[in-house]
């Protein structure tokens, strides 16, 4: 994957911290604020929490990222890609992927509330097969 032309494709300075960043997110998929500190930590000693939040905060500000607000956890991010849904094992912590189609789900949501959505969030919380 060429993290640079992405960068660029959307008019972000390449920065050694960015592009750790997103590959760190392109391997693991989701990962919260902390454990990316923890990565580039590693990475770029020097480095500090606000830069972090910084680089998530420019790069969620144009929708190259997108936060993923869990339930009784600390938000994660990911490279942003297609809509979808999240499952998450309520014993590891683990965040997967599901494509869904969520047509109906938003149909009946406007038709029940009469309200104009923009976005939609779905979670589901269970065991994932590893933990059970």
């Amino acid at each position: 994957m060429n993290y640079v032309a992405l960068l660029k494709e959307k008019n972000l300075k390449v920065t050694p911290q960015r592009l750790t960043i997103v590959e760190e997110l392109y391997v693991n998929g989701h990962m919260n604020i902390d454990q990316l500190y923890h990565s580039l930590k590693s990475k770029f000693p020097s480095v500090s929490l606000a830069t972090i939040y910084k680089n998530i905060n420019a790069m969620t500000d144009i929708f190259f990222l997108s936060e993923v607000k869990i339930p009784h956890q600390k938000s994660v991010y990911e490279l942003t890609k297609e809509e979808h849904s999240h499952v998450v094992c309520t014993q590891c912590q683990t965040i997967m992927d599901i494509d869904l189609d969520i047509s109906q789900v938003l149909s009946d949501a406007k038709q029940l509330s009469s309200y104009s959505l923009d976005e939609s969030a779905i979670i589901f919380n269970g065991i994932c097969p590893k933990c059970k």
